[in-house]
């Protein structure tokens, strides 16, 4: 395993890089973790023959940055720059499949090919159910000003973890302490995270010119907005697949981490090596 740090206007992004030198596959974590939501499916990864990547995004984990507005993705390209990556696959969890997304379209000629995990697409909105509504309404209770980090993130935990309205046993205890300890710091007032410039025009239009293949998997125990986004990336882009299990929530590489690394490695094998 090598660790480092790659400096990009504005900010610094620290980096774990590992599993030799095969085809290169970029972990992307979700928008309430950081890097170490992959910890489990690293190994698995590499013992399939993958170079293994993955990095704190601006502002979590161990990443800084200044106020300034910047592009995920050219932190991303940065990254791949960094290391001397031409091409890679990107495996994003949550806003980490959004990022994944927005750079196979910006910059195609890097993407060999995306596995987008309960994935956000930038552009594309589903009214949410009227649970959906009610535990959305008591989210931003918990997130008003002045925030109590705490109770945010345990209430962050239950909807994103456990999943919505799913009792809070689901998953193991050990999970659940490993996401408060990379959601909770997320929390504290004052964080900086940097302006993100989205890409424009959105994902959502335009999907026809998203050629690499595409794998969307959702789970059934998330918000059903996210199982929508999967459809409609398989609806949309011309080489996309949508992939739904029933016993998952949002958190889908803490959660399952050896059926997800099966997926993705099963996923990714027929493609030519790449580097």
């Amino acid at each position: 395993m090598t660790a480092s740090h790659v400096d990009v206007p504005g900010g610094r992004l620290f980096v774990i890089d590992e599993g030799g030198d095969g085809p290169p596959v970029v972990l992307l974590h979700a928008g309430v973790a950081d890097l170490r939501a992959w910890d489990a499916m690293v190994a698995l990864l590499a013992a399939a023959g993958y170079r293994v990547i993955r990095f704190d995004t601006r502002g979590y984990g161990s990443s800084t940055t200044e106020d300034v507005e910047f592009s995920p993705r050219a932190d991303l390209i940065a990254v791949l720059d960094a290391l001397g990556i031409g091409r890679a696959a990107l495996v994003g969890n949550s806003r980490g499949g959004m990022i994944a997304l927005d750079t196979a379209i910006e910059y195609p000629e890097r993407v060999v090919a995306v596995v987008g995990v309960a994935s956000g697409l930038g552009g594309f909105e589903v009214e949410p159910t009227a649970d959906e509504i009610q535990i959305l309404e008591a989210y931003e209770r918990v997130d008003a000003e002045p925030v109590d980090p705490e109770a945010l993130t345990d209430f962050e935990t239950g909807v994103w973890l456990d999943g919505p309205g799913q009792p809070a046993d689901r998953v193991h205890w050990t999970l659940r302490e490993m996401f408060k300890m990379m959601a909770r710091p997320l929390n504290e007032p004052g964080r900086v995270r940097g302006r993100e410039v989205r890409l424009d025009p959105p994902a959502n239009d335009r999907l026809a010119g998203l050629g690499c293949p595409v794998l969307a998997l959702a789970g059934t125990l998330d918000f059903s907005d996210v199982v929508h986004t999967a459809r409609r990336l398989e609806t949309g882009a011309p080489n996309a697949r949508a992939v739904v299990w029933d016993d998952v929530a949002h958190m889908v590489g803490m959660e399952q981490p050896d059926r997800l690394a099966d997926t993705v490695v099963t996923f990714l094998r027929p493609l030519d090596r790449w580097s």
